[in-house]
């Protein structure tokens, strides 16, 4: 069950007007205080461009804003309402992340997702939620945009970040909602895009000789419904292979195989111990060789499906799992795909792909002139049993920052911060993780502000040497 009774519209009306007192008792917004800045041509100049309009994007927006960092924008590829995944592609009943998990409120009590949703259901209907809806997620997230009044521009693609000085970066954007000219200045870039915003998704080079209409990758949008009655083949046992199958099987397709090379499902979720053990705020306190031992031993697992959600595709006439079952060879066919496994050869009409991502800042286009001067965990640790997806993984500093190569590319790089799932080698779960947010985003907020107040800080001091400005105004001396 996930509410008791009907959404009461007017209580949360008044949830809103509560929040906006508590934020103006913790004085926010309030007057900024950073140093405007122009371009070389006289051009405005952003103090932060966020790029990704998510769960993570909006909330850098309000830690910034707490921080009365006001000159900033929040920039998404997708129409308004539409950022992320959860009404998108993600197909998930609910969010994996237990419902008493708090995130991206900044431990404001009134802008939790529990006081949102006791303001329109009640506590009863806290009690009785399970986990949260990803439609209710979503919802959430347009009602903590539009209550916290976070600057954002959607339908803006960032295409490239150009550096143009030692602070200064021209992001060029395409889109509907780009600026007059393509593009703007800005002094520090936040990548908040999310876990595939450190890479790409994956897909196998066996499965690209088929017609591109004979699959999809999980992370893209499918017309299940055009699948009625069909048959599809899924290639993974992570998560999302079971989100989609379950899915599928409930717009009408007729046949969902879910094929894994293992020999059964995995059954230990490593997140579980991570939330509850003092690994979301403190793994990046780890010396490199536990973070990589630790890093390693986590991608080991795959995500195993929770409960319901495989419960859920079992439940159907229609699901089948094939354990010990990798598939060895993919063929177009007159009927469709046929699939080649250690145990024999099927036919399906779909291809679906639970395959993953890969993380390596080469595959990001808005990173082309930059990638080549980031560092990477194989630049900096050398382990006795190198794992290529932890090396090719950024090495960032404490507080997101991308860290250079050698010395000579430090200028490049000042200012560019990265807060997506490329994040984990170096910071454990923290970037486009739900469950380290709380954690992980006062340590991004500390480093953004901390170099907008130090790069300035000579002008700073010699205002601060300056400033005559009179407070106290009685008569004196007295008379």
């Amino acid at each position: 069950m996930n509410h008791v009774g009907p959404q009461d519209e007017t209580a949360l009306e008044r949830h809103t007007k509560r929040v906006l007192h508590d934020l103006a008792c913790i004085d926010y917004p309030a007057k900024p205080w950073v140093r405007a800045h122009r371009g070389p041509a006289g051009e405005d100049v952003l103090d932060v461009a966020i790029i990704g309009g998510g769960q993570c994007g909006l909330a850098i927006g309000f830690g910034l804003l707490r921080e009365k960092v006001g000159n900033i924008l929040v920039l998404d590829e997708n129409p308004e309402g539409l950022e992320g995944p959860w009404i998108t592609y993600a197909r998930m009943v609910t969010l994996r992340t237990p419902k008493h998990l708090t995130s991206i409120d900044y431990a404001i009590p009134s802008l939790t997702f529990r006081a949102w949703w006791e303001a329109q259901y009640g506590a009863e209907g806290w009690g009785a939620l399970d986990k949260i809806p990803r439609g209710e997620w979503m919802r959430y997230l347009r009602w903590y945009r539009q209550t916290l009044s976070i600057p954002a521009r959607n339908n803006a693609r960032v295409t490239l970040i150009e550096p143009v000085s030692r602070g200064l970066f021209r992001l060029h954007i395409t889109g509907a909602g780009a600026p007059p000219g393509s593009s703007f200045l800005t002094r520090k870039v936040v990548l908040a895009t999310g876990i595939q915003g450190g890479g790409e998704w994956h897909t196998p080079d066996f499965i690209k000789s088929l017609p591109r209409t004979r699959y999809a990758h999980t992370s893209e949008m499918i017309d299940y419904a055009a699948l009625k009655g069909k048959k599809i083949g899924i290639l993974g046992g992570g998560a999302s292979a079971f989100d989609n199958a379950q899915h599928a099987l409930g717009e009408g397709v007729g046949e969902a195989h879910v094929f894994i090379r293992r020999p059964g499902l995995p059954r230990i979720n490593p997140i579980r111990f991570m939330e509850n053990s003092g690994f979301l705020g403190h793994f990046a306190d780890l010396p490199d060789a536990a973070k990589y031992a630790v890093i390693d031993h986590f991608l080991s697992f795959n995500q195993p499906p929770t409960n319901d959600t495989y419960n859920r595709a079992n439940s159907y006439p229609g699901f089948s799992l094939h354990p010990g079952e990798p598939w060895l060879n993919v063929q177009d066919s007159p009927a469709g795909a046929q699939v080649t496994t250690p145990k024999g050869t099927y036919e399906f009409d779909f291809l679906v792909l639970s395959t993953g991502l890969l993380t390596d800042t080469k595959l990001r286009p808005e990173l082309s002139l930059l990638a080549d001067s980031i560092a990477c965990w194989r630049d900096k640790f050398t382990p006795e049993k190198p794992n290529k997806l932890i090396d090719d993984h950024p090495y960032l500093g404490a507080d997101f920052r991308f860290l250079p190569k050698t010395p000579a590319a430090e200028d490049k790089l000042h200012g560019l911060f990265n807060f997506n799932y490329a994040a984990l080698a170096s910071q454990g779960l923290s970037g486009s993780a739900l469950s380290g947010f709380k954690y992980a985003a006062p340590k991004l907020i500390y480093g953004l502000v901390s170099q907008l107040f130090t790069d300035d800080a000579q002008a700073v001091i010699a205002d601060y040497y300056a400033y005559a400005e009179e407070e106290f105004v009685g008569q004196w001396p007295l008379a």
